[in-house]
């Protein structure tokens, strides 16, 4: 697969748009949350909205460094790239789906 079909897939479609969007208002709400004051465990959307992916990251990192010694570093990258993996594969999906519906329609 070349670079600009892999972009296309997980940046250049409305449901990878969608879900970064999404995605990008829970950190933005978490970094505002932290900010203002004590943010409880407003960080748990990002977790959710980007889970299954971030959710194996964390338990990789659990399983590596142990519970209370996962890195900070480590889980931001996790939930990172969970969400770029994901936003792919909601592109593949979507593309999959209008290939099919096209050749349903056209056939």
């Amino acid at each position: 697969m070349h670079a600009r079909a892999l972009l296309r897939l997980t940046f250049g479609n409305p449901a990878s748009a969608i879900y970064l969007g999404i995605v990008a208002a829970t950190v933005v709400f978490e970094v505002a949350a932290a900010t203002i004051g004590d943010p409880g465990i407003v960080g748990i959307w990002t977790f959710l909205v980007t889970a299954p992916a971030s959710l194996l990251f964390a338990m990789l990192g659990e399983a590596i460094w142990g519970i209370d010694d996962t890195s900070v570093w480590y889980l931001v990258a996790g939930v990172a790239l969970s969400a770029l993996i994901q936003a792919f594969v909601l592109g593949a999906l979507t593309e999959t789906v209008r290939g099919r519906l096209r050749r349903t329609a056209t056939g």
